[in-house]
């Protein structure tokens, strides 16, 4: 029997939302038993950044229009799954812990204030849940990608691993191409059509 479009889409959400919120504790586990043992703080920071994912994630709007394609579906669950898999070391940092630190609470700045401002129009997907255009939008269309670029490469700066570094780029890249994919959507939109006159940059100023 096929479920009605609309009771496909229920589901589809519930399921993400359980998805994060699944991913998220296990990420809890390994960052918290590393602070345990260690006391070393970025990888907390880091908790705290992908913590407010679940919260907004449970609390966001509805959308008016969504992007569905597989493309979007996998680099949305690339971005999504990377953070989570990052996992901590013994060893010590290529910077010290006070730089990883500072670094990482930088990265956690720009996101918190991004998604304060973003609020309930925040979402997994890409799609339109209302252009957001003041606070950190004025300087880059995605900040909150840009604060969890930075989160992610202080991490891995604070656990260099072969295998952190390789997620970070493949997370951060996926990040990208998301926001290429969200801007495909909001595009249709013309006052984001006007805030794009504005504001040039992507995520990262000067480079993308």
């Amino acid at each position: 029997m096929t479920l009605p479009n609309a009771q496909r889409q229920f589901l589809a959400d519930v399921v993400a939302r359980a998805l994060v919120g699944g991913l998220f504790a296990l990420l809890s586990v390994n960052l918290l038993t590393d602070f345990i043992q260690t006391q070393r703080v970025t990888g907390l920071l880091l908790l705290i950044s992908e913590s407010l994912v679940v919260v907004l994630t449970i609390t966001r709007r509805r959308a008016n229009i969504v992007d569905r394609s597989t493309g979007a579906a996998i680099v949305t669950a690339i971005s999504l799954a990377g953070p989570v898999l990052l996992r901590t070391s013994h060893s010590g940092g290529v910077l010290p812990d006070v730089a990883t630190v500072a670094i990482s609470a930088v990265g956690l700045i720009i996101v918190i204030a991004s998604k304060v401002t973003l609020g309930r129009s925040f979402g997994i997907v890409p799609a339109n849940r209302g252009v957001v255009v003041g606070g950190p939008y004025c300087v880059v269309r995605h900040p909150i990608y840009a604060g969890y670029v930075v989160t992610h490469v202080a991490f891995a700066c604070a656990h260099p691993t072969g295998w952190n570094i390789v997620l970070v780029v493949v997370t951060d890249a996926a990040l990208m191409i998301r926001a290429l994919y969200e801007e495909r959507v909001l595009a249709k939109d013309r006052l984001y059509q006007t805030y794009c006159q504005r504001v040039a940059w992507h995520v990262v100023p000067g480079v993308f």
